[in-house]
């Protein structure tokens, strides 16, 4: 290839192509140019080629727009589903330990306060067995041992009661069971919409009918269904009936007995059910239908056995000749439940040594009443610690 270089007005300009082909060159554009229709044919390539040059230029700078476009695109399509994603609400920052009431941690046990209180469910009559109500703080005295306590609590208010009756479902009740059932729903109609209530029933061992319940109905539909067979195991019942009231929601607690002799079939003794109520804080009545010429010892000794135990806890026996008596001796246990007096003292002489402490309530009357009688509970464990 030779390379030549010509001055022309102070500036160079080099040849880049051959001689021989520099002149062939030359020689193509005059004929091309001066023939019309070369010339037209030659300015159409010199268009076509402007046009493809321009396009793959054009081309080539829309890419990045496209890209840009397709980012946007993209970008928009994210936000889009952010508007439908929520943000997950961190929980609250726990405060330091030292801010938490320790009552409050399920690994502490809460304080308990002992303040030494007893109270004292009380029940007055006159001399045709009617309760005696409208008495007032200073009616009532109480001691302990020989030393008079002072009265620090007083009510005569119709506290929610806990109830649990104890019926007899041995073969000797046969003759006795419609109106023993009637006697029942009787007493349980008596309660108010706070009172809860369950029902025992007993022969050769005791059975749990229904347990703690708001509804009459429940144990009346279930009444019928036991029918009276077989011994009488008593004293199981009572155990039963005191362990049952340890699930009791209310302060105040009793249990009806109804039955229509002795125990002839208890694992536990008659001593070990009287240790039993002294501890429980829980009165007790009962219903005798006791036959006016017993045929066995057990049942000759029954009425005296039940008014043992329930005369302990503040409650008593009321013995019915009639079976037609049943319902209305129900239904008056069941109003003097809710017409009795509570006296609360705190002992003037403490002694944690889990001893038996007896307890009397004489009464002060106003002028004017004939003598009147007072049912409580003669005493209670004092605590051992």
């Amino acid at each position: 290839m030779a390379r030549t270089a010509k001055k022309n007005g102070g500036s160079s300009r080099f040849q880049l192509l051959p001689q021989t082909l520099l002149k062939q060159w030359r020689t193509y554009l005059r004929i091309t140019l001066g023939s019309p229709s070369l010339r037209l044919s030659f300015l159409c390539f010199l268009l076509l080629t402007f046009c493809l040059v321009s396009g793959i230029s054009a081309r080539s700078q829309d890419k990045p727009s496209a890209a840009a476009g397709q980012t946007v695109t993209q970008a928009n399509a994210d936000t889009a589903d952010q508007v439908h994603i929520m943000p997950r609400k961190e929980p609250d920052p726990k405060p330091p330990a030292d801010l938490i009431d320790p009552a409050l941690k399920t690994h502490t046990r809460p304080m308990k306060v002992d303040v030494d209180l007893v109270l004292v469910p009380v029940t007055v009559t006159d001399p045709m067995n009617r309760l005696v109500t409208g008495l007032e703080k200073d009616n009532f005295e109480l001691y302990e041992g020989n030393d008079k306590q002072q009265v620090m609590h007083f009510s005569s208010e119709d506290a929610p009661i806990s109830l649990g009756v104890i019926f007899d479902m041995s073969g000797s009740m046969s003759n006795k069971i419609d109106k023993s059932r009637e006697a029942v729903v009787e007493f349980f109609r008596t309660a108010n919409p706070q009172d809860e209530f369950f029902m025992i029933t007993f022969n050769e061992k005791p059975e749990l009918l229904e347990d703690f319940t708001s509804s009459v109905e429940d144990i009346q539909a279930k009444l019928p269904l036991v029918a009276p067979k077989g011994r009488t195991a008593l004293l199981d019942a009572i155990y039963m009936g005191i362990h049952r009231m340890k699930k009791a929601h209310n302060a105040k607690k009793a249990l009806l007995i109804i039955s229509d002799g002795g125990d002839n079939h208890s694992r536990y003794t008659e001593s070990e059910i009287k240790s039993i109520v002294k501890e429980a804080d829980v009165q007790i009545y009962a219903i005798g239908l006791f036959d006016s010429t017993p045929r066995t010892e057990e049942e000759r000794s029954g009425p005296m056995m039940l008014s043992e135990i329930t005369d302990v806890t503040g409650g008593r026996t009321f013995t019915v000749d009639n079976p037609n008596e049943l319902a209305d001796v129900a239904t008056k246990i069941g109003i003097e439940l809710r017409n009795q007096y509570v006296l609360g003292y705190r002992p003037s002489k403490v002694a944690r040594d889990g001893k038996w402490r007896k307890i009397k309530v004489k009464l002060v009357p106003p002028k004017g009443l004939p003598p009147l009688r007072v049912y409580a509970k003669t005493g209670y464990y004092a605590p051992a610690q």
